[in-house]
Order: C-alpha cells, then structure tokens, then sequence
C-alpha cells in the first residue's frame, strides 16, 4: 500500500533539547493514524516539521513522495490546529468563503463545496449566525470544514477535541469515522486515548524525542488491556 507519509530517521534539536530523536515511521493511504504521547513527546514537533513551519536538524520527510520541503507536497492536506480560531464577527458560512478564496477557488467551486461541507459537519441550520454565539464544538466543527477545502486527501489534525465536553468530542468523533468510508488519510495527535482507540487504526506512542512503539491498536493492544494501560505502561518505562 502506497505511504503518504515517510519519516526517515528524522533528529529536531533545538540547541540542547532534542525534541524528536532518530524518528522513522510511515503512514499508508487511508490509514488513521495517531501520534501519541505526553506533553513534550515530540508530537506536535513532527506536525510542525510535516507542514513546513519548521525543518528537521537531520533526516528526512517526505508526503505522497515529496519532501514536505516542497510548497507541493502541502497541496493536497488539509491541517486543523489545536487552538484554532474564527473571528467572532464572522459567521461560519464568511469563515469558510474566506478559506475557500485563500485556496484561488472560483466562485462557484468555492459555494459549492462550502455547502457541501456545512452539510457534513451538520452545522447548515448555524451557518449565517456570527461565530462570537458558537460553542467550542461548533468552532472545531467548522476549523474541520475548513480542512476539507480543495478535497484534500490527507488530514493532519493536531488536538481537535482538545478542550471539547464529551458531547462536543462524540460529534468530532463521529464525523471523523464518516470521513473513515471515504477513504481520507488522517494523522491525528491527540491525547484524548479513548477516542484514538475507537477510531484509528494504527498508533505511534513517543516519550521525550523517542518513538516507542507503532503499530496496529489490535497488535499492541491485547489481553483485556486498553490503549491507556499499553501507553502509561510503555511512558512509565
């Protein structure tokens, strides 16, 4: 199966910390994958690395065979940021336009998928309300939306349900799984363990710069344990 994303024994240091050590991992075409680990694992670091924002010290990263270097390797991804945003003098429906404009869209592609979008994320009785009237849940749904722009085929999302009420993580959860038969690529960085579990396939658990383990949720999580015991166990050494 084709990797849409190769990490090849890739080193990020920051004068004396290193923040990801000699890290190689794949991951396939319609694959939801996660990235977990506690806070300073050197998840959040990999995403950075991934969309550019910051460059590995030594190895290399490659998207669908680009080096994710390359402006043409972001072309077909889509990125929710943990603490994303949308002006609340803006509605969804503006906010989405705005993104759908930032991506040279014509007019009509743009209306088109932007109601297609609100459609999916269930918020079209919503859409023309300000955002500043919007739960956190409602902002998440949208800053997803806005993701799915230009049909890409792979999404990093970094911490979507972070700060979300159980009823605002179910509704993330559940528009991830539709998005599931559809054939889209996620990698998501999450801490939320529960929720990884019921959705994603494959893991890759990191401790301080160090990738501990990566494969199958099914392989590494076996005996009666959850994904939690098989994390603390593997972070606690």
């Amino acid at each position: 199966m084709h990797a849409v994303i190769e990490l090849n024994t890739v080193t990020k240091q920051y004068d004396s910390l290193v923040a990801v050590d000699d890290v190689s991992l794949s991951v396939k075409t319609g694959e939801y994958f996660a990235l977990l680990g506690p806070n300073g694992a050197g998840k959040t670091t990999i995403v950075r690395m991934l969309l550019d924002f910051t460059r590995p010290t030594s190895g290399t990263m490659a998207i669908n065979g680009l080096s994710s270097a390359d402006p043409a390797a972001r072309t077909a991804i889509g990125y929710l940021a943990e603490n994303h945003h949308i002006p609340d003098s803006l509605s969804g429906w503006q906010y989405l336009r705005r993104c759908a404009d930032l991506l040279d869209m014509s007019k009509h592609a743009a209306e088109t998928q932007c109601r297609r979008i609100i459609e999916l994320i269930g918020m079209h009785e919503r859409e023309h309300t300000k955002a500043g009237t919007y739960s956190k849940g409602m902002i998440q749904r949208f800053g997803l939306g806005a993701a799915l722009l230009g049909d890409p085929k792979l999404l990093i999302l970094d911490e979507p349900t972070s700060g979300l009420d159980p009823i605002g993580i179910r509704e993330i959860r559940l528009l991830l799984e539709s998005l599931k038969h559809q054939g889209m690529t996620i990698l998501l960085n999450s801490h939320l363990l529960s929720e990884v579990e019921k959705i994603c396939d494959t893991v890759a658990i990191m401790n301080h710069g160090r990738l501990l383990v990566k494969d199958t949720i099914s392989a590494i999580v076996k005996d009666g344990d959850t994904l939690e015991d098989v994390f603390v166990r593997l972070v606690r050494g």
